[in-house]
């Protein structure tokens, strides 16, 4: 298995890659990381500026040994929940066709007794659980997505009840401490946060975050070689949901014919048409993400605040091919 390179080991250089970093820089990027084949081609932290002020209250903490900012990494968190998700069904703890009522009780929503028990765990890690924000019923299970993050957060309640331990305790035994992420662990999150139905912040490095795409590069097994998750869990969370071609199982998915984004914008063709069909991606607020191309071995995480370049996906891709002489 491919183990991340450490800290030290040359870097590429060339003008493209230049541009890449150069941009991303620009647009308030705090943490970026380029891998590919296991060889680290670009690594850089920047420093939060001093007028981040905001940001520093509610994503930023600590830094790690290696100078990483550690951040909440925002709905980066859901990829890995459905990992977690995808273990507990290796090891016959959860059937994700079974409603979600089955686990939780029912009345854990607002939708009617009857229109709540057909809500399945598949439904709800796939965005389609036919609830609003406020979990009253607004369309049947399974048939529109709708980007829900207070409904997302009853997977990390199914999740713990299957396992019957805390999510904290699942996380480090079933996921971290396998994989080798030392800087990963759910925190309260401060009240400057906001409230958005989610009170638990995972909060990582950069480097922590690679380690979650080595893993799925490596096809669920961690670098000294111990099986994690099962390429057919992996498999299941990047297979296209019905509702949106561009999500999974709490995973979003290039290469779709069109794209249904948050707040239930329909957008024609791929979800980033100048990135690698296969590319799948883990995206949260504050444009963090991490992006995965299994064809191309490849890995691209940037943390930091939002990009002030609303095309910011499209644009770094662009570089980016320039820059790794991917096919256009």
């Amino acid at each position: 298995m491919t183990s991340l390179p450490e800290a030290g080991r040359p870097l590429a250089r060339g003008e493209a890659m230049q541009a890449v970093l150069d941009y991303a820089q620009g647009q308030k990027t705090t943490g970026f990381l380029v891998i590919r084949d296991g060889q680290v081609l670009a690594r850089r932290n920047w420093p939060a500026p001093p007028e981040a002020e905001t940001f520093r209250a509610a994503f930023a903490y600590e830094t790690n040994e290696a100078g990483e900012l550690l951040e909440d990494v925002a709905s980066l968190q859901k990829s890995f929940v459905g990992v977690l998700a995808a273990i507990a069904q290796d090891r016959g703890l959860l059937d994700v066709e079974r409603p979600v009522s089955d686990i939780l009780g029912a009345g854990w929503s607002k939708a009617p007794a009857d229109d709540e028990a057909r809500i399945r765990v598949l439904d709800v890690l796939t965005m389609s659980s036919g609830l609003g924000v406020d979990f009253g019923y607004a369309a049947p299970p399974a048939s529109v997505f709708l980007y829900n993050t207070p409904v997302y957060a009853v997977t990390q309640k199914v999740v713990s009840a299957v396992a019957g331990a805390p999510l904290e305790a699942v996380t480090r035994d079933w996921l971290t401490v396998p994989a080798g992420m030392s800087d990963t662990a759910w925190r309260p999150r401060p009240a400057g946060f906001g409230d958005v139905g989610n009170p638990k912040g995972l909060v990582s490095s950069p480097r922590d975050i690679a380690r979650l795409g080595q893993l799925v590069l490596d096809g669920g097994r961690a670098p000294t070689g111990e099986r994690v998750v099962s390429e057919a869990g992996l498999k299941a969370l990047f297979t296209r949901s019905p509702a949106n071609p561009a999500y999974g199982r709490l995973w979003w998915l290039n290469g779709g014919d069109y794209a249904v984004r948050p707040l239930a914008r329909r957008v024609e063709g791929p979800l980033i048409p100048s990135a690698p069909a296969d590319l799948v991606a883990a995206l949260g607020a504050l444009d963090r993400k991490l992006y995965i191309s299994p064809g191309q071995r490849l890995i691209v995480v940037r943390m930091g605040q939002a990009a002030p370049d609303e095309g910011f996906d499209e644009a770094l891709w662009s570089k980016l091919s320039a820059a790794l002489g991917l096919a256009a």
